[in-house]
């Protein structure tokens, strides 16, 4: 509690930086023994939602609602994923699952677990067929240097794949390492920090993060990043791909 009504939190209209200590816990409907912290959804302008569910042991999720894929990654705590009430796999911390629009499954919660999850409705696209299901262990994906650079790396976590409308990658950071640049883009991004700490650049904005901290960026907000710190710093992000407004109109 902060007597003063302090917090690094903050909202304008091109980003968010949501905090832990301004999360507030609600009831996920259809969900049973189990909570989120809504961090970013449409309601902000974004045109996706991003929250962190606590599943207990033995409750399970909902559904996305019709036409919405949603994807997941255990950040701590074990959970079952059962496709089409037949098709079981256990997941584990690091673990992760996309998961196509209107495809049927219940994630369990072996223990308490939590989850980073993703959701959107899906752009279709008449060229394509609809995505198929991704169950796959974060410490298998391997990490590229970032244009280059060693001490910047990615993991891609889903396909690059046309059929496929949003992509969701983990970055980690030696100490001192940065983005080469300030991205300005037409993608939206949804950030979870999971591990260390630095300086995010946020529009015309500077701002401390670590561990646990959300970020929403929207179209074309100015980014950038930089470790801080004595340990690597990572998070994981969504963004929307291989969809824009003229290639919608074929």
């Amino acid at each position: 509690m902060d007597v003063f009504g302090f917090t690094r939190s903050k909202l304008a209209s091109d980003y968010a930086l949501i905090t832990a200590d301004t999360h507030v816990h609600s009831p996920l409907f259809g969900w049973e023994k189990a909570s989120a912290v809504i961090h970013v959804s449409p309601e902000m302008g974004a045109r996706f939602t991003q929250y962190t569910a606590t599943i207990e042991a033995g409750g399970r999720s909902g559904s996305p609602g019709v036409g919405v894929q949603r994807f997941f990654y255990v950040r701590s705590g074990s959970c079952t994923l059962t496709i089409d009430d037949s098709n079981s796999h256990r997941l584990e911390t690091g673990d992760y699952a996309f998961l196509p629009a209107d495809l049927q499954h219940t994630i369990s919660g072996d223990e308490e677990t939590k989850l980073v999850v993703f959701e959107k409705e899906y752009n279709e696209h008449l060229e394509y067929s609809p995505p198929e299901p991704v169950i796959g262990k974060s410490s298998d994906v391997p990490s590229e240097p970032f244009m280059g650079d060693e001490d910047a790396r990615l993991q891609t976590l889903l396909p690059i794949q046309p059929e496929f409308d949003m992509a969701v990658n983990i970055f980690t950071y030696q100490p001192g390492a940065t983005l080469p640049q300030v991205e300005i883009h037409t993608m939206e991004h949804g950030l979870m920090m999971l591990a260390g700490k630095g300086v995010y650049r946020l529009s015309d904005d500077y701002f401390p993060v670590t561990e646990g901290d959300v970020i929403w960026m929207a179209s074309y907000c100015p980014q950038w990043f930089v470790a801080m710190g004595k340990t690597p710093a990572t998070y994981i992000y969504y963004k929307d791909i291989h969809r824009d407004r003229l290639s919608e109109k074929f």
